[in-house]
């Protein structure tokens, strides 16, 4: 098979490893006081060497939140949390869980991982 000459147009990128410092944020920097979020077990974050715990589902340490407690993709996290034992509880966001994400924020961002850059 042919290699097929780049392109204008067209990206070929594999993942790379991101610098410790270097984590998604939620660029709205609205206040989602009162919009919901899944608390759960402990749990540490996947990152090689990476000491953060989460009590909360999470993306690149940011707490995920939904603005509707009955949205299906805030009960289908719920689900999977409970499926691998998490003990997960919906919960009215608060300022002092710490920084905050907009679920559907940070899907259009391509789901950022710590320590993962994402296709």
């Amino acid at each position: 098979m042919e290699a097929q000459e780049p392109r204008r147009g067209s990206l070929i990128v594999e993942d790379e490893l991101l610098d410790e410092d270097e984590l998604w944020v939620d660029d709205a920097e609205d206040d989602h006081t009162g919009w919901f979020c899944v608390r759960t077990d402990p749990f540490a974050c996947p990152a090689a060497a990476c000491s953060f715990v989460a009590v909360f589902m999470t993306a690149a340490h940011l707490v995920l939140v939904w603005e509707h407690q009955d949205d299906p993709n805030l009960l289908w996290h719920a689900q999977r949390a409970l499926e691998v034992g998490r003990n997960p509880r919906v919960i009215p966001y608060e300022r002092g869980f710490g920084p905050s994400a907009s679920y559907y924020a940070w899907e259009a961002a391509g789901r950022p991982v710590h320590a993962v850059r994402g296709k």
